[in-house]
C-alpha cells in the first residue's frame, strides 16, 4: 500500500524525489500511511476542494479492504 500511494503521489507533484510516504501499524492493526511533500506541491496532491486527496484515500480503502486491512492517509506539507 506504501508503493501504491508513492506511485500516485509521484506522478500529482513537479518533483517525485521529494515524494516520502512513511508507513505505520497500530494497536489495532490499522496501517497509518503519512504523505510528505514539497510546499509547493501540497495543493496538487490535495486537489481543488480536496477531491484528489479523497480519491487517493477511497482507493487506498479499497486495496486495504481486499487484503482486509484498514488503512488511513494523512498528507503533511
Amino acid at each position: 500500500m506504501k508503493e501504491f500511494i508513492e506511485f500516485i503521489a509521484k506522478f500529482l507533484v513537479d518533483d517525485p524525489e521529494s515524494v516520502v510516504v512513511e508507513e505505520t501499524i497500530d494497536q489495532e492493526k490499522k496501517i497509518n500511511l503519512t504523505l510528505r511533500v514539497k510546499q509547493e506541491d501540497v495543493g496538487k496532491v490535495i486537489g481543488k476542494k480536496g477531491k484528489t486527496a479523497i480519491a487517493m484515500r477511497t482507493l487506498l480503502t479499497a486495496v486495504a479492504a481486499k487484503e482486509g486491512k484498514r488503512a488511513m492517509l494523512e498528507i503533511l506539507d
